[in-house]
């Protein structure tokens, strides 16, 4: 109920509305978000676990689905029903909806601790889909936002807007971090266990 009620929340905002290409994360907390985008056709992308794949993302686009949006957002239906794509294949990202374990009302949000939100932000940041202009938001209990001070390094991103399922909480444009990829932050054996990571390192 809670998931449900905060991805209402969302919908109502003026980026939602506004938006026609969503990244939203696989886990089931924004499973809601992720079937009313395709009920309400936006473009939707989700990355593959890890970055694992030579195409690292998952295209669900509902004008090309042939069942309901409910079994094609799953992970498994995911995987299933969307077709992979790179990353310089993809469409600009209007909205990003991350997931999150915590967040405070400046934005900052803690994960789950593999890094992978914030690699797909860089990611998707270096090859340009995330812009200035996209919007960077989060679905989360009213009790995952606290009013203290998170931690934040220089690879992590803020969060613009927090959907909980009493409020949404504007947390104002602050500077996104990264801007691209930190190489320097990275080891080589991460390097080269993600094949789009890579193929960019040898690019530089």
């Amino acid at each position: 109920m809670g998931a449900e009620a905060a991805a209402d929340k969302l919908a109502s905002t003026k980026e939602w509305k506004a938006a026609r290409v969503i990244k939203a994360n696989p886990d089931s907390p924004q499973l809601p978000v992720r079937v009313r985008a395709l009920a309400e056709g936006k473009l939707l992308y989700m990355a593959v676990p890890k970055l694992a794949k030579q195409e690292p993302f998952l295209e669900l686009n509902p004008d090309r689905l042939k069942t309901e949006p409910r079994r094609v957002a799953s992970i498994k239906g995911a995987g299933r029903h969307g077709k992979p794509v790179k990353a310089e294949d993809m469409d600009r990202i209007d909205l990003v909806v991350c997931g999150t374990v915590a967040t405070n009302r400046k934005g900052v949000r803690v994960g789950k601790g593999g890094g992978y939100s914030d690699l797909e932000f860089a990611l998707l940041t270096e090859v340009g889909l995330i812009t200035e202009d996209t919007t960077l938001a989060t679905t989360v209990h009213d009790l995952q936002v606290l009013d203290e001070d998170l931690p934040e390094t220089d690879h992590d991103f803020r969060v613009h807007r927090i959907a909980t399922p009493a409020e949404i909480l504007r947390t104002g444009r602050y500077a996104r971090k990264p801007r691209g990829i930190l190489w320097e932050e990275l080891a080589e054996a991460k390097i080269s266990s993600i094949p789009v990571l890579a193929r960019l390192a040898e690019q530089r």
